[in-house]
């Protein structure tokens, strides 16, 4: 994945928010999905165009971990999200 490609939502999910935690139906292909912790704020910036660029820097400045770490776990999170034809 390119770090500095714009990516957002190819199209939008119903999202209920359960106690910090996102649970959605995606109802063209009836998969569930449920997202919790740093996934939640990803999710939130990709309502916006973005890049995976942004969204490490991001993480960076809010969360205590190593930026081989942050852009290793983001590029697997937009990756499932790519997948499954959300970006």
């Amino acid at each position: 994945m390119e770090l500095t490609k714009p990516i957002k939502f190819k199209r939008e999910i119903e999202v209920t928010d359960l106690n910090g935690e996102k649970a959605m139906i995606d109802f063209n292909t009836g998969n569930y999905y449920l997202i919790k912790g740093v996934g939640n704020v990803i999710w939130e910036m990709l309502y916006e165009e973005t890049t995976p660029k942004e969204i490490i820097e991001k993480l960076l400045k809010e969360y205590d971990v190593s930026p081989e770490e942050c852009r290793k776990q983001v590029i697997e999170f937009l990756g499932k999200l790519e997948r499954a034809n959300f970006i």
